[in-house]
Order: C-alpha cells, then structure tokens, then sequence
C-alpha cells in the first residue's frame, strides 16, 4: 500500500477548509483527485467515501457533546439517505467501468459541483436577504416533517451515493429550507450527524463492488483527520468571511473542467463570479442597521445647523 505525499498534503489542506467552513469535503477532495491526481472518477469517488468515514465523526461528535443537533431530523434524513446512498453505490457498480463511463461519472460530479455551488449561493442569498438563522435558545419550536424530510434524505443520499458530493452542501441549503426557524449551529449539527451513516453506507457500498484504492484512502486519511481536528479548533476564533466565498469560485472552476467547459468560458465566468464574491465579501463585511435606524440618521444629519 503506497502512501502518496502529494495527496496527503492536499488531504491537509482540504481537511483544514472543512474544519474550519463546515463544507464537504466531497466536494472538494474528489475533484482534487481528479483533476490534480489523474485519478479515475469511479476510484476518487470511492476513496473520498471511505477517508470520509473517518473524518466525519470527529464533527459530529463535537456537535452531540453540545447537543446543537436535532436527532429526530436527522434520524428521518438517515431513513432515507442511508439506503439510497448504498443505492447509488449499486447503480455505480452496475455500469461497465470502461472510459465511456468514466467520461460521463466525471460530467456527473461535474454537474453535481455546480449544483452544490448554486446551493451554496442560494444558502448566502437568504442568509443576506432574511438574516442568519437565530442562535440556540432563540429559536422556535421545531416540528419536525417527516415526509418532506425523508425525500431530502433519499435524494441527498443518492447524489452522495454516485458522486461523493453533497452531503454538506445540498442537504444543509434543503434544511434551510423546510426548517428555516433552526440555528446555525443546529443545522450544522444535525446535518454532520446524519452524514456519519449516510457516507457509511455509501463507502460500505463503495467498498464491496471494489472500486476504492487504498492507497488513496490511507494518504487522504494521513493528512484529513489532523486537519479536520485543527480547523475546528480554529473555526471558533477566525472568520470565514472569505474563505466561503473563496471555496466557491474554486468549486465552481472544478466543475466547469469536469462537465469539460472551454478555457475562455471558465476564465470568464471565474472572473464574474469573483467579483460577485468579493463584492458579498464586502456587503457581509458592513454591519447590519435595524430598520428606521438609516432615516434617524439622515435626519440628525441632514437639517442645517
């Protein structure tokens, strides 16, 4: 079994960005291997899984020891996401592993970046337009919708199951959605809760049709799970004010190489979505003013003296 260096750097530095952001780390690493690694989608894809089972818990437990997860939400996302991740693992399993469908998995985690970056857009867009969540201990009671809940979990689980990619991005925007009254460290909590199972049975899957390389596994695991543990550690004392925005564009470029998008395409629209990056950078930068608190000041201000 041959330990990469290379990849445990990146491992390092990917496992540090989900420490500190909350992000998935599907979404990241995969396309990393790929695309720095020459690593086959069907095998990055695998390897991500398993090396994700080992790093999700170090999250998840954090936000079980302070009980800023909601388990009967996450319990009807695992209902659902669990068997449809070893589903996708199946699907997977069942197609040729020929380069034609090595081609088409690369378009599928490409098209499944660009999904979870527009996820992670809209996720900026209410938080600007409605306000963060409200902390812990301000938030209404939550009733919970096992119905809508499930479906979240099983189309989630699928996306996991086939392409890594995810498991912190997509479902925590639909969480967002149907429980918009949890805090931000609630819906952090509980989505990193239910992904412990959710990406365990995915690389269980993963793991018996014989796709992952262990090899990669191991380096990603050698440079993740240190990683991860630091970030979070960090997370409470630094900002990601940028380092969000700065993740997405990088997401973003991913996934237009993948899906095989022209260089001046990709440039141009790397170039757009920069400038919409910093320019929210900035807006998330200025301090919130309650509403009449502008016209109290202009008038102060605007009368002679």
């Amino acid at each position: 079994m041959h330990v990469d260096w290379y990849i445990v750097l990146a491992g390092a530095i990917v496992g540090l960005a989900v420490g500190l952001t909350g992000m998935g780390g599907g979404a990241l690493m995969t396309p990393v291997l790929v695309l720095l690694f020459g690593v086959t989608p069907l095998a990055a894809i695998s390897s991500d899984l398993v090396a994700s089972v080992v790093m999700k818990p170090v999250g998840s437990l954090v936000h079980l020891r302070r009980r800023t997860a909601h388990l009967r939400i996450a319990a009807w996302l695992c209902a659902g996401s669990v068997p449809a991740a070893f589903a996708g693992a199946v699907v997977l399993r069942t197609a040729a592993s020929g380069p034609t469908v090595q081609d088409a998995l690369r378009s599928a985690l490409g098209a499944a970046l660009l999904l979870a970056v527009s996820a992670m857009g809209v996720r900026a867009w209410m938080e600007h337009r409605h306000g963060p969540p409200p902390h812990p201990g301000h938030e209404r009671e939550v009733r919970v919708k096992p119905a809508p809940t499930l479906v979240v979990g099983a189309v989630g689980g699928l996306i996991v199951g086939m392409t890594s990619v995810g498991s912190g991005s997509l479902m925590i925007v639909a969480l967002m959605l149907l429980y918009p009254s949890l805090s931000g460290r609630r819906l952090v909590g509980t989505d990193l809760v239910q992904s412990v199972p959710l990406v365990a049975a995915a690389a269980l899957g993963q793991a018996l049709f014989g796709h992952v390389h262990p090899g990669v596994t191991l380096s990603l695991v050698i440079g993740a799970v240190p990683a991860v543990y630091a970030g979070s550690r960090l997370s409470a004392r630094s900002t990601t004010r940028w380092l969000r925005p700065a993740i997405a564009v990088v997401l973003l470029g991913s996934g237009l190489k993948l899906v095989h998008a022209g260089n001046l395409v990709t440039v141009a629209i790397l170039a757009g979505a920069g400038a919409v990056a910093v320019a929210a950078g900035l807006a998330r930068s200025r301090p919130r003013v309650p509403k009449g608190a502008s016209l109290a000041a202009t008038d102060t201000r605007g009368g002679p003296g």
